[in-house]
């Protein structure tokens, strides 16, 4: 995938993770979080096994869950 293709998937991912979590943020915010949360949704889903159609979806999918898990997390820590 290019890299518009991964700014438009963190965007994406972003803005679906916060709406979800209802920690809604700005632009760049989303983006990192969506990004970061690719990175990490690769990475649970590697060392889980779960296979996932390298395509667009399949990709957001894995961006979204991987940003929701990362914002779960960071604000746990954050209220300790």
């Amino acid at each position: 995938m290019g890299v518009i293709a991964w700014i438009i998937i963190g965007l994406l991912a972003g803005w679906l993770a916060a709406k979800i979590t209802g920690s809604p943020r700005g632009l760049l915010r989303n983006l990192a979080v969506g990004l970061l949360g690719a990175v990490l949704g690769g990475f649970l889903f590697t060392r889980l096994g779960v296979q996932v159609v390298p395509d667009f979806w399949g990709e957001l999918i894995t961006a979204v869950i991987g940003a929701v898990v990362l914002l779960v997390v960071w604000e746990a820590i954050r209220r300790a």
